[in-house]
């Protein structure tokens, strides 16, 4: 049995890599688009003020909704710029590169402001309320990114395989066409003779 190339090698690693350096700008959306997260502080630590508001769960859904995109991004993008012949390492690091993508994005959006939230948190009275940052609860929203990424390579390449073989649109000059299923050669006739180089 035959191990991985050194192409097969490189190509998982440009993909997970180029998948992963795209998780801090994702996290970066993240924090901006995540709604405002109102936290009570009691005797110094943070409790949520509305614990059955929208609030947690608006973010863990910008949070998935961005890693869905990505995703579906990243799939697309890899099955039509990877060329054929490299299924194995472009899923593999879509795979890898997406869950890398998804932890870089969940740190670096949670750092977003995290300085200023404890400086507040350290100076406010007991029972003030401070705005919280973005922060991941539902941790498994993290495998959204590389299911989707695969998912769309695997879609993409189903519906080629799928798509009929041949030549579309009209024949070409020279270029063989079937009538009523039989083989001719529509070729351009020379001027003033017909097919057969006779005179007309």
């Amino acid at each position: 049995m035959r191990g991985p190339t050194g192409r097969a090698w490189a190509t998982w690693a440009v993909t997970s890599a180029v998948v992963a350096l795209l998780g801090p700008f994702a996290g970066l959306a993240w924090a901006a688009l995540s709604p405002k997260v109102t936290y009570v502080v009691v005797r110094g630590q943070t409790l949520l003020a509305d614990p059955e508001g929208q609030g947690p769960i608006g973010v863990d859904g910008r949070f998935a909704l961005i890693g869905a995109v990505a995703g579906l991004l990243c799939g697309a993008l890899a099955y039509l710029r990877g060329g054929r012949g490299n299924d194995v390492p472009l899923l593999a690091g879509l795979a890898v590169g997406g869950l890398a993508a998804s932890a870089l994005a969940a740190f670096t959006g949670h750092r977003i402001g995290l300085a200023a939230f404890e400086r507040a948190v350290r100076a406010a009275a007991e029972g003030a309320t401070v705005t919280g940052v973005a922060e991941l609860r539902a941790t498994g929203l993290a495998v959204v990114w590389p299911l989707l990424a695969v998912g769309a390579y695997a879609v993409l390449e189903l519906v080629v395989k799928r798509l009929p073989a041949g030549d579309v649109g009209e024949p070409a000059v020279g270029e063989p066409d079937q009538v009523g299923g039989r083989e001719f050669d529509l070729e351009a006739a020379p001027t003033g003779r017909d097919v057969d180089g006779g005179e007309r």
